[in-house]
């Protein structure tokens, strides 16, 4: 009888095994390389919260800002791997895993950030999150940063303004070409060094939203800065798509619902943001903001039209077109 009644038992430990292993919350590490008082650290903050509250005791998420896991150039490998599940990269970062996402630097494309939201709300902006499948990349939200303005030494008004200066740019094929486009000469340049490049005249001017202007005091070295709205800085929350996929149904589906909730207020809070800090840096008197006129910024968009034109093939021109068409 206690030979039967060992066996028993031994047959049963791995089903308690199993129960104990299953009553264990779904560790989701959220990594990012900015910091908490940002959108994205406050997004990947309100997702934690909401996550662990609505979801008691099934998932945990592990948020790590300032690139206190994986730094800016491992971190894509890492979710690749599975050593983290979550991250919210710049949209620039994308163009070696998938062309058509170089959609997102073509410069004077969008109107605004109404226009933005119309097409990534879109049949292809949707299909677009899906586009770095085969890499074991899901997209699941866009999360706005800001629309990106010039600033240089000089006045900025028409395009033949920018001739022969050094702009600092991203690491984009795209964002190279912006500026060839110009008869400019494109830098690449970490932001941790665009301050210095532009006191000491490394690069005579520079990209960005107001928001980051304003957080690393860009104005205080530029004499001229251009409202000209005229590219998109921002983020998409990624996930390793083997691990997104194997969660259990019910869990996944309540994490998209709060990806989109917390997405609202992400992009609510980069508008108000870049508001506050347009504000701050006009009247601090270190810099003059120039708004283009209606034809002026039309003269751009026509001298930016090669850009479009050179990534057609890569990018897709239907893609293309269905960008622009969102601005109507």
């Amino acid at each position: 009888m206690f030979k039967h009644l060992f066996k028993a038992l031994i047959c049963t430990l791995p089903l308690l095994a199993g129960l104990t292993q299953a009553s264990e919350p779904v560790i989701i590490k959220f990594a990012h390389v900015v910091a908490d008082n940002t959108p994205k650290g406050q997004g990947a903050l309100l997702f934690k919260k909401l996550a662990e509250e609505r979801l008691p005791g099934r998932v945990e998420v592990q948020v790590y800002p300032n690139s206190s896991l994986f730094g800016d150039g491992k971190e894509m490998d890492a979710l690749m791997l599975g050593d983290v599940h979550m991250l919210a990269p710049s949209l620039s970062k994308f163009e070696h895993y998938a062309k058509p996402l170089q959609v997102y630097d073509l410069p004077f494309l969008f109107d605004d950030m109404a226009a933005v939201d119309r097409f990534q709300q879109s049949e292809h902006g949707q299909e677009l999150l899906k586009s770095m499948l085969h890499k074991n990349i899901l997209g699941l939200a866009y999360w706005h940063n800001g629309l990106r303005q010039m600033s240089a030494n000089k006045p900025l008004r028409e395009p033949r303004d920018a001739r022969g200066l050094k702009f600092r740019v991203q690491a984009s094929a795209v964002l190279d070409e912006q500026f060839k486009a110009l008869r400019a000469i494109p830098r690449k340049m970490s932001f941790a060094e665009v301050y210095q490049g532009l006191q000491t005249g490394v690069v005579n001017g520079t990209e960005n939203t107001w928001s980051n202007y304003e957080s690393q005091k860009v104005h205080e070295v530029q004499k001229y800065m251009t409202a000209s709205d005229h590219g998109l800085i921002d983020y998409m929350v990624i996930a390793n798509a083997r691990f997104w996929s194997g969660l259990p149904e019910d869990i996944r589906s309540e994490l998209e619902d709060i990806l989109a909730e917390v997405s609202v207020e992400v992009n609510r809070q980069a508008e108000e943001l870049n508001a506050i800090a347009r504000t701050r840096i006009a009247e601090s008197g270190a810099t003059e903001i120039i708004t283009l006129t209606p034809e002026q910024r039309a003269e751009w968009r026509e001298a930016m039209r090669p850009v479009w034109q050179k990534f057609a093939d890569q990018i897709g021109a239907d893609l293309i077109a269905a960008a622009e068409a969102s601005n109507q």
